[in-house]
C-alpha cells in the first residue's frame, strides 16, 4: 500500500479522536500551545478537519482533554503521589527523582505551561490547569498528615512550589537531574515538620 493510501485509509478508519490526541501531545511538547493550530493537528493526526471538529468542537476543548489525558496516563509528576506501594516520605520525595533513561525530553509542568499560554483566570484552560496544581497540594498534605506533620498544608504548599520550581528549572536549563537540588531542600523541610526525624 502506498503511503498515500495508507494516509487515506488512516483518515477514514477507527481511533480519530486518539490519533488527534497523540498528534496534539506532540505538536504541544515541540512548539507549545498556542503555536500549534488547529490544521496543523489535523495534518498530523491525520484526520480530516471535519473529524477533528466532531471530537473537540474548539481548541480549548482539545487542550482540556490533552491535560485530562496526562493525568489519566500517570504521565504527570503527580500521579506517583497516588502510588500505594511506596511508602508515604518516598512517594513525596520521588517527586524530585530522576525522570527514567527513556523518558522524553524534560518539558516542566504541563498545568503550568498551560497555564502561561492561557492567562486569564477565568479561561476553561486556565481553570483546570489550576484545578490540577491544587489537587497536587491536596495530595502531598495527605501524606505529610499521615506521617504526622502538624500543619500538612503549610508543608504541603512549600513541597509543591519546590517541585514546580524544580521541573521549571529543570526544563529552561535542559537538565533532567535538576531535582536532586529541591529534593534535599525537601528532605531539610520533612525532617523539621515531621515528628521523631529531628
Amino acid at each position: 500500500m502506498s503511503t498515500t493510501a495508507a494516509t487515506a485509509s488512516q483518515r477514514r478508519g477507527r481511533g480519530g479522536r486518539e490519533r488527534i490526541l497523540a498528534a496534539a501531545a506532540r505538536l504541544f511538547a515541540t512548539q507549545g500551545i498556542n503555536a500549534t493550530g488547529m490544521e496543523q493537528v489535523a495534518e498530523e493526526a491525520p484526520v480530516s478537519k471535519r473529524t477533528l471538529y466532531a471530537h473537540f468542537r474548539t481548541k480549548n476543548d482539545l487542550v482540556i482533554a490533552h491535560l485530562q489525558g496526562l493525568v489519566l496516563s500517570g504521565a504527570t509528576l503527580e500521579s506517583v503521589l497516588t502510588r500505594e506501594d511506596i511508602p508515604p516520605r518516598e512517594r513525596i520525595l520521588k517527586l524530585f527523582g530522576r525522570p527514567a533513561a527513556d523518558a522524553a525530553p524534560v518539558r516542566g509542568c504541563p498545568f503550568i505551561d498551560a497555564a502561561a499560554e492561557f492567562p486569564d483566570p477565568e479561561s476553561a484552560v486556565h481553570s483546570y490547569a489550576r484545578e490540577q496544581k491544587l489537587r497536587m497540594v491536596q495530595l502531598i498534605a495527605a501524606l505529610v498528615a499521615e506521617l504526622g506533620c502538624r500543619e500538612p498544608v503549610a508543608l504541603a504548599e512549600q513541597l509543591a512550589t519546590l517541585a514546580d520550581g524544580a521541573a521549571s528549572r529543570a526544563m529552561v536549563l535542559g537538565e533532567a537531574d535538576y531535582g536532586r537540588y529541591a529534593r534535599a531542600a525537601a528532605e531539610v523541610l520533612l525532617e523539621q515538620a515531621l515528628p521523631g526525624t529531628t
